[in-house]
């Protein structure tokens, strides 16, 4: 871990990234392709030790309410926020401020900020995205070695559920001839209905890789599963390909696009996306006082 000072903290689309890198060690993390720029070790986590006067100032200054975004490129509840409580902190101003907030996150430390995200969502709206790809817990502990398996992934969203906090989970990445197959799929889809998700991200079943993440992906392969040829499989099927598609991409997703139209779960991107980016003011109790 190292300390750094940030220029800006939201984005654009008022998104923001508190740190920089990664201690979780997913194999197949699109954040350590090189197109990002980063000048340090993956794993050397940067803190933008002054994210949080930025972002106060950031949104002292908005004229309109909207929903903060954190998580796209770095989880917010990496195991250092336990003592640095960055994302609390800034949880905290984004309630202070009257904005809705959506993080994304594979940890269960978030149910810490509970508290946090029930203010929000009274007021306005709270949203977690948490990240599933494996129903498999000897296969989770592979690919994503360094946060909390998939069944406390579960009981987390089963919490969130308990208090109202609207969830919503991204099936991705599946891996083909790892993780692509519908006894994988079939007990995500039934954890994600029992646990009452808004909605299901999916983009396909496959994933992606660029110069940097290709590497250590295809590094991980041969030292995961030194007997099983993947790497080789993998070579051969799809090459330096961006996109790595399932050869069942097809069935698989006719399969999740059913589950969810049958259960009423959110299924189309831009549907969850539009929701996500959405600011809800609710009415509060004082407010339905005085009316």
């Amino acid at each position: 871990m190292h300390k750094i000072q940030a220029k800006t903290i939201l984005s654009a689309h008022n998104g923001m990234n508190l740190y920089r890198g990664c201690t979780h060690g997913c194999i197949y993390c699109d954040s350590r392709s090189t197109v990002y720029g980063m000048d340090h070790d993956f794993e050397d986590v940067a803190v933008k030790e002054n994210a949080l006067e930025l972002l106060e100032k950031a949104l002292a200054g908005k004229r309109r309410k909207c929903m903060i975004g954190t998580g796209s490129m770095s989880d917010p509840y990496m195991p250092l926020e336990k003592e640095l409580e960055m994302t609390r902190r800034a949880l905290k101003l984004i309630d202070r401020y009257g904005f809705g907030a959506t993080l994304i996150t594979k940890s269960d430390l978030v149910l810490r900020d509970l508290d946090i995200l029930e203010s929000i969502n009274s007021k306005t709206k709270a949203v977690v995205q948490m990240t599933i790809t494996t129903a498999d817990e000897d296969i989770c502990r592979k690919l994503e070695p360094g946060v909390c398996t998939t069944e406390r992934r579960f009981q987390v969203l089963k919490e969130l559920q308990r208090m109202g906090i609207p969830a919503v989970v991204w099936l991705a990445p599946i891996l083909p001839f790892i993780n692509d197959t519908e006894k994988n799929l079939q007990p995500i889809l039934e954890g994600c209905r029992d646990a009452g998700v808004k909605g299901i991200i999916c983009f396909g079943m496959g994933l992606t890789l660029r110069d940097g993440n290709r590497e250590y992906f295809y590094s991980q392969l041969d030292r995961l599963f030194p007997a099983s040829g993947l790497k080789e499989r993998y070579m051969k099927e799809f090459g330096m390909a961006y996109n790595l598609t399932s050869p069942d991409n097809r069935r698989l997703m006719k399969l999740f696009e059913s589950f969810c139209r049958v259960n009423g779960i959110m299924s189309g991107s831009d549907k969850i996306f539009a929701y996500l980016n959405e600011f809800e003011q609710k009415e509060t109790v004082s407010q339905l006082s005085f009316l």
